[in-house]
């Protein structure tokens, strides 16, 4: 594989060579990179769509199931605010190898978990050590040049995204075939596989001397505070996230009642169609190259809010379209139920794409910490989604969860509109 790399940038020293400043990330390495974060990112998403499956199977209710993925969620954001920081401190490839490790052994442990409580403690750790895919992130970065950073990050943003949305008809067609640990299973043999690649093109980089690990979670708190560029991305993604995670979560449910009746395989071709909204990443990324951050950022908002509408409108209770005099044919709603996806997806990725290169520009020797934290943020957002969508179902049905969503995106966009000043990124 052509990494694009310089082999004494391979070597473990404490300072890089000039020649290895700014390394090319070539097509192989960026290929690679983007494959192994969307092997990673579907042991997230894959729980929502299992709901149904491992809740009998380990004697929980509907509602205590749905606490999988919410601790799966928060399991990602505590990784995220304790072990990507890491990258600032460690040397990177150790951590990174050592950190899918890890979440191979607890991948393999919940195949085999006898128990709900062992199950959902399994879950947070494959969620806490699923945050590598935030230490590869940086790594890319570093080793592409400023002018070409938001190409290539969009380019791996392409597979997190991917990774996140084809997790959820996989595992629906595995665990169709060979059961839901058959899933959990297959994903550690997954994430073996690329921790194996990784280990031959992974360069060693060391950070330069910096606080110890204490003084370094407590220095979260200051580049939050001295960074409004990070507070604003943050929340916006946050907010957008909360939509993304009350739909996807639910949406299940949804396809699997009247008038649709999906079984596995249709909820899987569904999912399976939503994932064409990652193939947004690269051209946001280009966008916000070109100084378009602030208008993609617009753009991401409003397609989220009118999914939102558009989801509620064909297929939810008091939004329906029969209140118009119109009545829509089960297969013409699910159709719209796509575009929704799409429109939903779309939007969610463009948003990240062009916060993620904003905050990419603005400490680089941070960039671990930065990365950290605006995942983090983000991904409690998605969690307050997942958690909001078993009270929303069982209050009002697909109509309420979509009111959630759109609450979400609407807070989203207003916050976008009163930005300051300086806190614009074009």
């Amino acid at each position: 594989m052509d990494s694009g790399l310089d082999k004494a940038c391979l070597e473990e020293t404490p300072q890089r060579s000039p020649a290895c400043a700014s390394p090319r990330m070539g097509t192989g390495l960026t290929v690679l990179f983007a494959t192994a974060v969307g092997v990673l990112v579907m042991c997230l998403s894959a729980s929502q769509a299992l709901i149904g499956e491992f809740g009998p199977s380990l004697g929980l209710s509907t509602a205590a199931a749905s606490l999988v993925v919410t601790f799966t969620l928060l399991g990602y954001a505590a990784g995220l605010f304790l072990l990507v920081p890491l990258v600032d401190v460690v040397e990177n490839r150790r951590l990174i190898l050592g950190t899918m490790a890890a979440c191979i052994a607890a991948l393999g442990g919940a195949a085999l978990a006898p128990g709900a409580t062992l199950f959902i403690a399994l879950s947070f750790i494959v969620g806490m050590t699923s945050t590598v895919v935030q230490m590869l992130v940086p790594t890319a970065a570093f080793l592409t040049p400023e002018a070409r950073r938001g190409r290539v990050v969009g380019n791996i943003m392409s597979g997190i995204m991917l990774g996140l949305l084809l997790g959820r008809p996989l595992a629906c067609l595995v665990a169709e075939w060979f059961g839901w640990r058959a899933y959990y299973g297959m994903s550690a043999v997954l994430v073996a596989v690329m921790a194996l690649a990784l280990a031959r093109v992974l360069p060693r980089q060391r950070p330069a001397a910096g606080p110890r690990y204490g003084a370094l979670i407590a220095s979260l708190l200051a580049l939050l505070r001295e960074e409004p560029v990070l507070r604003r991305r943050a929340s916006y993604q946050a907010l957008l996230m909360g939509s993304f995670s009350v739909f996807w979560t639910a949406i299940a449910l949804r396809l699997q009642a009247p008038p649709y009746n999906l079984g596995h395989d249709g909820v899987a071709l569904y999912a399976l169609a939503g994932a064409a909204g990652a193939v947004v990443a690269p051209l946001a990324g280009r966008a916000g190259d070109r100084g378009l951050t602030r208008r993609i950022t617009f753009l991401g908002h409003g397609t989220a809010i009118v999914a939102m509408l558009l989801g509620g409108a064909v297929a939810g209770g008091s939004w329906s379209l029969d209140l118009m005099g119109l009545h829509l044919l089960p297969m013409l709603s699910l159709g719209f139920l796509v575009a929704t996806a799409l429109l939903l997806d779309s939007g969610v990725v463009a948003d990240q794409a062009v916060g993620r290169r904003a905050i990419n520009l603005l400490r680089p020797e941070a960039r671990g910490r930065l990365n950290g934290l605006f995942t983090g943020i983000f991904f409690l957002g998605a969690s307050a989604g997942a958690l909001l969508e078993g009270p929303a179902w069982s209050w009002g049905g697909w109509a309420a969860v979509c009111w959630v969503g759109l609450g979400f995106a609407l807070a989203a966009l207003l916050l976008h509109a009163v930005e300051p000043r300086h806190a614009r990124v074009d």
